[in-house]
């Protein structure tokens, strides 16, 4: 396909095909699953233009399925019904690689209550990281890093705070990155636009109220990157003339959570030498910076403007790249807190009980204070149980990329990849 950009999860995709009946492809609207799908696919079937096909489905919906496999059957939710079928022509088939089917929203549960275990497997997809945009040269390997082998450097990429001002405003949506800035900002706020309009509403079946959305998805956006509790979103979204409920927060929550908009980053929990209590409360995130951003109405120049606002979404747009990077090296992206305030922003851990710990400081005069807190850190922790760390590193805006005396890692983020 002409203009498609490689993207990390191509190989993920090739693999996972190989072994199972089907894939399920999930993100976010606009993240490129389609695009992704196109590249293995032999047929495929659009349920969200092709209405055509919607009515068969009405009426046996084997009759789309028919085709030249790998089958994509595109926005499969629209037609819930069809999963069931897709699981019994997986079972009849017997062979793998039979159909694709992406997703832009999380059905409700009871739609995928006959499991799928053994013939569907699912594959999550988010927008591009900087690594997949050519933004990053990718020289600090995070798979390296997690098994302990790399001792990488990288020469000053010349990125400035004013190009990731733009990164984070931009985002990592491909079909956007070929237009202006001005073009692309408006872009991205008329996405978030569909969602608070008609998305929500469309997953729920139920009306909702697009002005108590947009309230939550701005402070949502002044709280990013943090551990703000739903009664403080409610707190904050809360207009002069209502207050919103605690319920209503949490049910806004979930619907940005089945849209994949928001993405929790869930706590870790180590073995511990101290006494420290820790905090299991999950950090959020909108899925890409841009969408806060965009929540918040502003710009570039705006962001450089309220440079601690700015380091809170750099931490957000390093969260993006490493659950990215990480998803490749079978690992997940977690945090830390404790009860005596020491805090690590990322936890990258495989599922062989690897992990690495990650600092996420816009300037490179924060690294002195960032490596103190990663070895505050590593002292409380038991390694004998949790064994050591593979990586301690601090992921910095702009600069060089070395690995200091006392081990601390300093990683460019124009310069970490997979």
């Amino acid at each position: 396909m002409v203009g498609y950009r490689a993207r990390i999860v191509d190989r993920e995709l090739s693999t996972r095909l190989a072994s199972m009946g089907a894939v399920i492809i999930e993100g976010p609207k606009a993240c490129g699953k389609t695009a992704t799908a196109r590249q293995i696919s032999a047929s495929e079937v659009l349920l969200d233009v092709d209405t055509s096909a919607r009515d068969a489905i009405a009426v046996d919906p084997r009759l789309v399925l028919e085709g030249a496999v790998p089958r994509l059957i595109d926005e499969w939710q629209l037609e819930p019904a069809i999963w069931n079928h897709v699981r019994r022509a997986v079972d009849d088939r017997g062979t793998p690689g039979q159909f694709i089917l992406t997703g832009s929203a999380v059905p409700a549960d009871e739609i995928t209550r006959h499991t799928g275990a053994g013939r569907i497997t699912r594959l999550r997809m988010r927008p591009m990281s900087l690594f997949e945009l050519e933004s990053s040269s990718g020289e600090f390997s995070l798979a390296s890093l997690l098994a302990g082998e790399a001792d990488p450097h990288a020469a000053d990429s010349g990125m400035q705070i004013a190009d990731l001002a733009r990164e984070i405003a931009l985002g990592g949506w491909p079909g956007f990155r070929g237009l202006d800035t001005a073009q692309a900002l408006r872009a991205v706020r008329d996405y978030l636009e569909e969602i608070r309009r008609v998305d929500i509403e469309r997953l729920e079946g139920r009306r909702r109220d697009p002005e108590k959305v947009t309230q939550l998805l701005r402070s949502l956006a002044r709280n990013v990157a943090t551990y703000a509790a739903a009664s403080t979103l409610a707190r904050d979204a809360s207009g002069a003339d209502e207050r919103m409920k605690h319920e209503t927060i949490g049910d806004y929550l979930d619907a940005l959570r089945r849209l994949m908009i928001v993405e929790d980053q869930p706590a870790w929990a180590p073995h511990l030498r101290s006494t420290y209590a820790l905090r299991q409360g999950a950090k959020r995130h909108f899925v890409d910076p841009s969408l806060a951003v965009a929540a918040l109405r502003a710009n570039p120049e705006r962001l450089l403007q309220d440079l601690k606002l700015l380091g809170f979404l750099f931490e957000s747009l390093a969260i993006r790249d490493l659950r990215v990077y990480a998803q490749g090296s079978d690992a997940h992206v977690l945090q830390y807190r404790d009860s005596r305030g020491v805090e690590v922003d990322a936890i990258v851990e495989t599922a062989a009980g690897r992990w690495a710990a990650f600092e996420a400081k816009l300037g490179a005069g924060q690294v002195e204070e960032a490596a103190a807190a990663l070895h505050r850190f590593a002292s409380q922790i038991d390694f004998e149980r949790s064994g050591r760390p593979s990586a301690l590193g601090v992921i910095v805006g702009t600069g060089y990329g070395y690995r200091r005396d006392d081990g601390i890692f300093v990683i460019p983020i124009g310069a970490l990849g997979p």
